[in-house]
């Protein structure tokens, strides 16, 4: 069967491995799935998916992801900050740690999607590090040939992207029926210009 027309399976704990790693998947269906099977469901999609990878290869739950408890107490709502304090493994962003970055960085700081992801892998840094970090982010999101990465568990907004950039004469609309087709296929979900043949099969 041609696998732009083949009907996608049922996510059930009888699915197997190749379909599940083949087909695109929404995060409330592996919520479901795990809970339907005693699965830690905490986490992002990534993560829940793993778990599921796992579950299906063994059939075990793998303890290994469920979250541990932090190490540190340091409060990030109420402590004093300074740009030696040390990030720590219960980070937070809180109005707090904002008020300490608008008055080291300026009134034009905010939390941003690739700042954030940095604090939680920079555990022993310092928030002097944080804010040198802020600043590049930001020099680097002024470059107007500067494009953000879209992290992978993201498939349907890095498709969108790519889909209009390629096809500037077409709107978000068309690029979505194209993704809802798209999902329904084994395989990559990453655009591709064969994508628009889908609509005629």
């Amino acid at each position: 069967m041609d696998n732009m027309t083949e009907k996608r399976p049922e996510l059930t704990e009888n699915i197997s491995l190749k379909d599940f790693r083949d087909f695109y998947w929404l995060k409330e269906e592996l919520v479901s799935f795990c809970k339907k099977n005693e699965i830690d469901c905490s986490g992002g999609k990534i993560e829940i998916a793993n778990r599921i990878i796992y579950f299906l290869e063994t059939g075990k739950k793998d303890k290994k992801h469920i979250t541990k408890k932090s190490e540190s107490n340091f409060d990030w709502n109420v402590e004093r900050l300074s740009c030696e304090t040390i990030i720590t493994d219960n980070y937070k962003n809180t109005e707090n740690v904002r008020r300490f970055f608008t008055a080291e960085i300026g009134t034009h700081f905010k939390f941003n999607v690739l700042f954030m992801t940095w604090m939680k892998q920079s555990i022993g840094k310092t928030l002097q590090d944080a804010a040198n970090e802020w600043n590049r982010i930001y020099l680097l999101k002024k470059d107007k040939n500067y494009q953000s990465k879209i992290d992978s568990q993201f498939e349907y907004n890095a498709y969108m992207r790519d889909f209009l950039n390629d096809n500037p004469s077409l709107t978000s609309n068309d690029a979505r029926k194209h993704w809802m087709l798209k999902r329904e296929t084994r395989g990559s979900k990453k655009y591709a210009k064969s994508d628009l043949q889908l609509v005629n099969q």
